[in-house]
């Protein structure tokens, strides 16, 4: 089954082009003005071949291996919640195997972008152990919930792979059970939040966070669902702003924003401006991301991409305008921004 989104938008491939304020939801005023055709790829400007000569090194292995060793802590403490003592062997089993299934397969930027921030902010030698692992599990909490967001997602849309393995739902022994499944994995979230937050002053702060952008995210998927719902065509609602609603609620929140916010909270930034200001940048970043994957969802070979396709495609706001954004604040090290930028931009899977 092809998901809603790539049937629906399809047809408004032609008018990327076009700059309108209207699905360009966060460009601010100044950077509308100086919008034009250039959308669909990036300029070949000199700021452009200058950050890429500077772009970020990727997290190094060493990285990567500490925070999937973080996952197998807070696996473990989960499997063995004192909230769900007594459970017979065949459920922690069923759990042991359904988080490792769901859990850690994906690339992990979102989750490992947590600490990045916190590195940015405060500088890398100033980032104590308990640091860097609370950011990792802040992280985990992330990708955790990215889990929920797509098993769910993978029922919703009749989907037949993830990752380039077959669905949960499509599991032997597994289908509807994926659906209490997820309410799991959102669960787990929690768990870990009041495991290893509970003590600290952004506690309140990290469950509003995370409780809000559940909230946005499934505001996305409900427009995604019931844009064009199975055996319908409206064609009032085949509009490049629904369209760019979906991908703002549905990946920008929690793909970009929340993990940036994530970071500024565990670093100490209580200041509303500076969320804000970084909100301003990280959801137009969310709408180039989630644009591009749905162009290469669309017209990419599944072999690259890891999934056989179900969204849409089309191009979006431009990697320079981006980088006048990233530039223009000044409350946040433009790192914070450019180590997540570089990581999508001229991405092909």
């Amino acid at each position: 089954m092809i998901r809603r989104s790539r049937t629906l938008f399809g047809s408004l491939f032609p008018l990327v082009p076009a700059c309108h304020k209207e699905y360009c939801l966060n460009l601010p005023d100044q950077l509308h003005r100086t919008c034009n055709a250039s959308i669909m790829t990036s300029t070949a400007t000199a700021t452009t071949a200058n950050v890429d000569a500077k772009r970020a090194k990727p997290s190094p292995p060493a990285d990567r291996q500490d925070f999937l060793a973080v996952f197998d802590t807070l696996k473990d403490e989960l499997v063995n919640d004192p909230l769900i003592a007594g459970q017979p062997d065949f459920s922690k089993a069923w759990m042991q195997k359904m988080l490792t299934f769901n859990v850690p397969g994906g690339k992990l930027n979102r989750g490992m972008a947590v600490l990045d921030v916190l590195k940015a902010i405060k500088g890398t030698e100033h980032v104590t152990k308990e640091e860097a692992f609370k950011a990792n599990a802040l992280g985990w909490c992330i990708e955790w919930l990215q889990a929920f967001f797509l098993v769910a997602d993978d029922i919703m849309d009749n989907s037949v792979t993830r990752r380039g393995q077959p669905c949960w739902y499509r599991m032997p022994e597994v289908g509807t059970v994926a659906i209490n499944d997820g309410i799991i994995l959102e669960s787990c979230m929690y768990r870990i939040l009041k495991n290893h937050f509970r003590s600290t002053p952004y506690y309140v702060e990290l469950l509003d966070l995370f409780h809000e952008t559940t909230h946005q995210t499934a505001h996305g998927q409900l427009l995604d669902l019931t844009t064009a719902p199975p055996g319908t065509t409206d064609l009032s609602k085949f509009t490049v702003n629904n369209y760019m609603r979906i991908v703002t609620f549905k990946t920008a929140y929690y793909s970009f924003y929340l993990p940036v916010a994530c970071g500024m909270l565990i670093s100490g930034i209580t200041d509303a401006h500076a969320f804000q200001a970084a909100k301003d940048i990280l959801l137009i970043m969310g709408q180039y991301f989630q644009i591009q994957d749905d162009y290469l969802d669309c017209f990419g070979d599944p072999d690259v991409i890891g999934k056989i396709g179900t969204d849409i495609q089309y191009e979006a706001d431009s990697h320079d305008k981006l980088l006048q954004m990233i530039h223009q604040q000044d409350v946040l090290p433009p790192a914070v921004f450019t180590m997540l930028l570089n990581k999508i931009y001229k991405r092909t899977k």
